[in-house]
């Protein structure tokens, strides 16, 4: 069984609560049951990890290196600046997915710019807590491409 890591960075813990109108009702721990049914469903088992601190979000990229096949990364505010979560997905051999909940594109412009963004496989972001679900559609597509190559 393929293993997927979603990684949450800062403030997600605080969906629910936190700008309902723009992230929605649902929180944190119910995206969470349902990443591991939609998983499970999929074939995959899914794992979750929240951190509001860079250097923790950095550190579980790193030792996800030697127990995951992918990695769904939302890293909140840090997509827009840090070049250190930016290196540390670059550095490990593990497909990562990209995921915002809501339209980071149509947003105030500082959020416009995603620096981890081109060390991922792509980048899933305006839907929700579907975006999530999207990113686990598209880590199972391209774990069963590369299981056929």
């Amino acid at each position: 069984m393929s293993r997927v890591l979603v990684i949450h960075g800062p403030n997600l813990n605080l969906l629910g609560k936190r700008e309902p109108g723009v992230y929605g009702s649902e929180t944190l721990e119910q995206i969470n049951d349902q990443l591991t049914k939609q998983g499970t469903e999929m074939g995959l088992k899914v794992d979750t990890f929240q951190s509001n601190h860079e250097g923790s979000l950095i550190d579980c990229i790193h030792e996800a290196a030697d127990q995951y096949d992918a990695l769904i990364i939302n890293p909140g505010a840090l997509t827009h600046y840090s070049y250190a979560l930016r290196d540390a997905l670059a550095s490990v051999d593990v497909p990562a997915y990209e995921v915002h909940m809501s339209n980071i594109h149509s947003r105030e412009s500082f959020r416009r710019v995603s620096v981890t963004a081109p060390v991922t496989k792509g980048q899933i972001a305006g839907f929700g807590s579907m975006s999530y679900e999207l990113a686990l559609q598209a880590v199972s597509k391209g774990l069963a491409d590369r299981k056929e190559s």
